[in-house]
């Protein structure tokens, strides 16, 4: 071979080297990424919420997120046992079936009978993702007076299974300055998925203004 193929030959030969280390490289930087991502876990992107506010605004019978906007999520054990040891609240935010509230005296008008977990409150229509200002005033006004006025004394949010209406409910709580709120998302399929007693229950009646 002469000087100059030989050279040739060798600088073709480097080309190839340093084209294979630059692939090496690139392939490497994909299987670390590839495994940065399967360490890290994957945030799920919800619909239909607003991005102003944070609430969910439609289709509240679906998937939910694993944790609450504000507080915590507990289990059946825990509600025996926050209710056995500091009396915490039942409150059931299920929506109502029917035409919403009479605006001459407060009261719901619902077309179907609700079973819920003993002892809890319902206040219907406070988990949706916007409210009337009557509707707003009622779920503050009864949580303060559920609490005795104590923002720290527990609160237990439920509706039925995958549903958003306690999801928006925890984080509305929270916005009144709630601190110990308590999200049961299982809420009374759960409970009775548990073989736990339902018992038939009334909405409460909002006081409005006059």
């Amino acid at each position: 071979m002469n000087t100059k193929a030989h050279h040739t030959t060798c600088r073709a030969r480097s080309r190839q080297s340093w084209v294979a280390a630059g692939l090496a490289v690139t392939c490497l930087v994909g299987v670390i990424h590839l495994h940065s991502l399967a360490a890290r876990p994957q945030e799920l992107v919800y619909d239909h919420i607003d991005p102003t506010t944070g609430y969910r605004t439609e289709r509240y019978q679906a998937a939910v997120p694993e944790t609450p906007p504000a507080g915590k999520r507990i289990f059946i054990e825990d509600i025996d046992r926050l209710i056995a040891n500091e009396k915490a609240v039942l409150v059931d935010v299920s929506p109502i079936t029917g035409m919403g509230y009479d605006p001459a005296t407060g009261r719901w008008r619902t077309a179907k009978r609700h079973s819920s977990l003993p002892g809890a409150i319902w206040l219907p229509e406070v988990g949706r993702g916007v409210i009337d200002a009557s509707v707003e005033r009622f779920f503050r006004t009864e949580l303060d007076r559920l609490s005795g006025g104590n923002k720290a004394h527990p609160i237990i949010l439920f509706c039925n299974a995958d549903c958003w209406m306690s999801w928006n409910a925890m984080k509305r709580a929270a916005g009144f300055g709630h601190t110990r709120l308590y999200w049961f998302p299982e809420g009374i399929d759960g409970w009775s998925d548990w073989d736990r007693q339902l018992v038939p229950i009334e909405p409460k009646s909002l006081a409005l203004d006059r």
